[in-house]
């Protein structure tokens, strides 16, 4: 039965549909840049009704040493998702400098970029293998764009991972046949518009990828 993270949460009726429908991970976004981004205080506050056994992960860009303590200092997460150009020497870093475990995103497009799970599977805890953006992307990530899930069929993984880009309650099932992945990851794929979840999407997906 795969595990499912649902990401960009905003709100605490969506955080509740996502717990109550059997997520495993909650992602929230700390990117200002972002829709769904949030402050360290409103994680914070989603994240008081969360039970036990279900991990709240931070996704952070690019950030340096005080932006992660300051948000550590006041959100109490269980997992780091490092989703900007980090190398594998800083993710390694982030690990040590916080002693929380990293999952790293690994944006693919093409063979070319395979290499890069070896890479930071050394390092990584978790990998969350994800579409690469576009050159002109303002996001990293959260853009609806899938990839060839061909490229993981009969791959051996180093670390966990889990499966994201374009992914939606309608063809998560499909992805996790193909590819076998044990973790899946969705943000755009249950919202509305942009930033905006939906309650009714995140038990839909949660229930196809089960």
């Amino acid at each position: 039965m795969a595990q499912v993270k649902i990401c960009g949460l905003r709100q605490a009726e969506h955080v509740a549909a996502a717990v109550d429908a059997g997520a495993r991970y909650l992602g929230f976004v700390f990117f200002p840049k972002s829709p769904r981004a949030v402050t360290p205080h409103q994680a914070r506050e989603l994240g008081q009704a969360v039970p036990a056994g279900v991990a709240q992960v931070g996704l952070f860009v690019n950030p340096d040493d005080d932006f992660l303590h300051s948000t550590l200092d006041t959100a109490p997460l269980d997992l780091i998702q490092l989703h900007g150009s980090e190398s594998p020497q800083r993710v390694a870093e982030v690990k040590a400098r916080t002693g929380l475990p990293v999952m790293k995103a690994i944006g693919l497009s093409g063979a070319d970029d395979l290499a890069a799970l070896t890479d930071y599977g050394l390092v990584a805890d978790m990998l969350l293998v994800d579409a690469k953006a576009p050159k002109d992307a303002s996001l990293p990530g959260g853009n609806g764009l899938t990839f060839d899930w061909r490229l993981l069929v009969g791959r051996k993984w180093l670390r966990p991972w889990l499966l994201a880009g374009g992914l939606t309650p309608d063809n998560v099932a499909e992805a996790i046949r193909l590819t076998g992945a044990r973790g899946v990851d969705v943000s755009s794929g249950v919202e509305t518009a942009p930033g905006v979840k939906d309650s009714r999407l995140i038990r839909d997906f949660i229930a196809a990828a089960k």
